[in-house]
């Protein structure tokens, strides 16, 4: 794998020909027609346009970027989504269709656009697969006992989220409000939320569904997983706490999810996958990674640099590399009971957290729970305070030592209603 320069890299490093995020947007002449971008740089494709342009794409492939969301495209399935792509990167890079682009204006600046939730969520599941959180949260809340609960190194845990409440970057997030009871008390209080927490994640969005009754392995991964975006799970770690006994988390997470406008193809990645963690357990066949790789790759994780910014200033550099179990696991797992996927399922990694103080998602971490605010040109923090902004960004290695964006996540906090 080809390391990348260490300067800071420009949006046209980041999204090159070799990136091309799928999106989708409006312009202000016409605010009611969504259509597909790409993004190349600093500016958006006209997906749906460049479609139509001669020797390109034939029917039904160019009547995919013709949709105003991306649900036709992730339901096409893996041939197409190469067919797709390779079109594209084409009519970037060849001088004649470059220059026909442009021509026709079919470069638009993002300051000019407005960004959409690019697809329909079907489902949503958030897993927990950083043993580093892992570990620091069980010896923040277990101090005595074993930080990983006894299933960890058997299986990805998860829970069923809210799908409803998967919002685009930069929506405001209003402050929860809920049963949390205070150290000390023995009755709950009902109130804004006093611990509001982040955490930094990957999503994976399902394309191709499956059938009910009928398990995917982790070999099929890359034949139902369209692409992935950064992801904010946010947290009322207060709620959460009084909540999750015994059934896990509910109102501490269902009040928003942030995602990524732009949705990365898998086929940008293939430079990023990286070998996971040694496993220290053995696993049961239907999660067992120990075996040689396949032939499409080294291993089914992947290389993203996280970075977290509090106000603009960082905070966190969270390494996704190193995540206990794949994304490819957890699909496997979520299906190994027969459950079946549909089109616009979204499941998530959980908090990524590194081994150093540097690299932890969420502000549970970095502060231990509050008892160690960070400290900033924001003052001290140790959970959110209203007009708080934050922001996800990261990137992957690509080709011949390039550097492949992920599309930013920003959400600020908003007073309870």
């Amino acid at each position: 794998m080809s390391e990348a320069s260490t300067t800071e890299p420009t949006a046209d490093d980041l999204f090159g020909p070799d990136n091309l995020p799928y999106g989708v947007y409006t312009t202000p002449d016409a605010p009611e027609k969504a259509r597909i971008g790409v993004r190349l740089g600093d500016r958006v494709l006209d997906a749906g346009a460049v479609a139509d342009l001669p020797n390109l794409l034939e029917a039904p492939d160019a009547g995919l970027l013709a949709a105003s969301s991306l649900d036709p495209l992730l339901a096409a399935g893996r041939p197409a989504w190469r067919r797709v792509r390779a079109a594209l990167r084409a009519a970037v890079t060849d001088p004649a269709h470059r220059a026909r682009i442009e021509e026709d204006g079919l470069l638009i600046p993002l300051e000019e656009v407005t960004m959409h939730l690019p697809f329909t969520v079907a489902d949503y599941v958030d897993f927990y697969s950083s043993e580093h959180h892992a570990t620091n949260v069980g010896r923040l809340f277990r101090p005595d006992g074993d930080p990983l609960t006894p299933n960890w190194k058997h299986l990805p845990i998860g829970y069923h989220g809210r799908a409803g409440t998967v919002v685009v970057s930069g929506t405001p997030v209003v402050r929860p409000t809920g049963q949390r009871r205070p150290p000390g008390a023995e009755e709950p209080l009902f109130g804004p939320s006093a611990r509001l927490d982040i955490e930094a994640e990957v999503g994976f969005v399902v394309g191709a569904p499956s059938r009910l009754g009928e398990p995917v392995p982790m070999g099929g991964f890359r034949d139902h997983v369209f692409g992935l975006c950064l992801l904010n799970d946010w947290s009322a770690r207060d709620v959460q706490a009084w909540e999750y006994v015994p059934l896990g988390p509910f109102l501490g997470k269902s009040f928003a999810t942030s995602v990524s406008a732009w949705i990365t193809p898998l086929e940008a990645l293939e430079e990023a996958r990286t070998a996971p963690p040694a496993r220290t357990h053995p696993l049961l066949p239907y999660l067992d990674d120990t075996a040689p790789a396949d032939a499409d790759g080294p291993g089914d994780g992947y290389d993203l640099r996280i970075t977290v910014r509090l106000n603009g200033e960082v905070v966190a550099e969270p390494p996704f590399s190193a995540m206990y179990w794949t994304a490819a696991q957890q699909l496997a797992h979520l299906t190994v009971n027969g459950a079946s996927l549909r089109t616009g399922d979204l499941y998530a990694s959980g908090t990524v957290s590194g081994p150093e103080p540097h690299q932890l998602g969420c502000l549970l971490e970095l502060t231990r729970n509050g008892r160690e605010p960070i400290a900033g040109g924001f003052g001290k923090r140790t959970f959110l305070e209203d007009g708080d902004e934050v922001t996800l960004t990261a990137w992957a290695p690509g080709p011949d030592g390039t550097r492949i964006g992920l599309g930013e996540v920003v959400g600020r906090i908003d007073p309870a209603r």
